[in-house]
């Protein structure tokens, strides 16, 4: 399994890539295609979204298995534990993988791919995208499974500082095992507007899923004390969520239709038309490991205002955002302060700062070195792995021995069922297509579904 080390094999595995759009979505898209640039081979497995399913392939020639299985509940796959078990081995053996990497500690199958990558002896890293408590009952639980997958992970990487300390207490792994690599942002994609806007009048712009996480409710007192005290000020919202229609209502309550437009759901595409037609970007989330909608905002040029939660202090220099405390009255004295100083903001020198920061490139060879450091650690046989898994609890270590024993079982038959050598192997190649396509290119080429 051990492979060539200055070139890897990797599959990608989450329950969140698109067409949904989000962090996550666009963070597997981006690193996916630096790493082919850099000369590996990179395939995406996710479930299927409508009718996207089967073998799709994507700019760059990213090869996506859209596997079968309809999602159950925001996004995610139901668990099965064993059920994905065919499959995950079948593209492993197809692709000749030799590590594979899931994203997302909420996706339900980067757990079971974990765990399947694992009993059949591969290589695996987990990324963290997300923070969470330790207090309520679905922090505890999500705590439980994640101890669950990184007791066995090869290596970890998280997105912050922050989101680090938070997995390795959440999880108990050890600190040295866990990497700190940022997000990124397409530069490229986000450029601020040719002209620059007057100020006349100030446009804030929130684009964002509207739910609690996000500070959905925080942006129902802040809004319309803002517009009370700065006649000159509008918002725009972008974004669908559960707590759109508390929106809705502040804004018929105080009677401010002209001032907050609401945009809906915003495609990915058209993010940048949105972000470029204001001056300040607002987020008002309630925990973020990093947030990468800030970068989006800072490279079009938009002074930020955000929340002082997780890791996004890490995200942006001290000169590019002003940060309050999740309270509606801190929000509105810092988007007060924003107003003050927008004259000095130059969008295009921020913009050009923000192309020298953040690099999906620089972050795919950083990767890279954690792959490197996977590939090179020891092997370890069933009875190894499990005293790991005995360490996570004196019911739960028990509970998840018989778990990966049940695995290792079933893998075993499988194979006595269809051995390695009657799986057929693709072909490695590279699918010539216009690099300016955006990340939803397919081509017809394998539309076929899986077996």
């Amino acid at each position: 399994m051990m492979g060539d080390q200055r070139s890897h094999r990797i599959l990608m595995v989450s329950d969140f890539f698109y067409p949904n759009f989000g962090g996550v979505e666009s963070h597997i898209y981006y690193l996916s295609q630096c790493l082919l640039k850099l000369g590996h081979k990179v395939v995406v497995m996710t479930h299927a979204y409508g009718n996207r399913s089967g073998v799709r392939y994507m700019t760059g020639g990213l090869k996506v298995y859209y596997v079968p299985w309809k999602p159950f509940v925001m996004q995610n796959t139901l668990p099965t534990f064993y059920g994905t078990l065919p499959i995950v081995r079948t593209i492993l053996i197809r692709e000749k993988i030799t590590l594979v990497h899931g994203h997302q500690a909420f996706s339900t199958l980067c757990h079971e791919a974990l765990m399947h990558a694992r009993t059949m002896g591969y290589k695996v890293v987990f990324t963290d995208h997300s923070l969470y408590g330790f207090a309520d009952v679905g922090s505890i639980h999500m705590n439980k499974v994640l101890q669950f997958t990184l007791a066995d992970v090869t290596e970890a990487i998280c997105v912050s500082h922050t989101s680090k300390e938070n997995t390795v207490l959440r999880s108990g792994l050890p600190p040295e095992r866990v990497f700190v690599v940022p997000n990124a942002v397409d530069t490229a994609m986000f450029k601020p507007a040719l002209n620059r806007l007057s100020t006349s009048e100030i446009i804030i712009v929130v684009v964002s899923r509207l739910v609690y996480r996000k500070g959905a409710d925080l942006l129902v007192e802040v809004i319309p004390e803002v517009c009370r005290m700065f006649a000159n000020v509008r918002f725009i919202i972008g974004g669908d969520g559960p707590k759109r229609v508390r929106l809705e209502e502040m804004r018929e309550k105080h009677g401010l239709q002209d001032r907050v437009e609401m945009l809906g759901a915003v495609p990915h595409a058209r993010v940048r038309s949105v972000l470029i037609s204001g001056h300040i970007f607002l987020n008002s989330s309630l925990t973020e490991a990093f947030c990468i909608a800030i970068l989006e905002a800072a490279s079009c040029g938009l002074l930020t205002v955000s929340t002082r939660v997780g890791g996004v202090p890490e995200v942006l220099p001290d000169d590019m955002v002003v940060l309050a405390e999740p309270d509606p009255g801190d929000m509105v004295q810092a988007i007060k302060k924003a107003i003050t100083i927008l004259p000095k903001i130059d969008p295009q020198e921020m913009h050009n700062r923000m192309k020298k920061l953040y690099d999906w490139h620089d972050v795919a060879r950083r990767t890279v070195i954690v792959y490197d450091y996977a590939v090179k650690s020891s092997d370890q046989n069933l009875l190894e792995r499990l005293s790991r898994y005995l360490s996570c609890g004196s019911w739960a270590g028990k509970l998840f021995c018989l778990v990966m024993i049940i695995d290792f079982l079933l893998w075993y038959l499988l194979k006595l069922w269809q051995p390695d050598e009657n799986i057929e192997v693709v072909p490695d190649f590279t699918l010539t297509c216009n690099q300016d396509q955006g990340p939803m290119h397919d081509t017809d080429e394998e539309r076929k579904g899986l077996k």
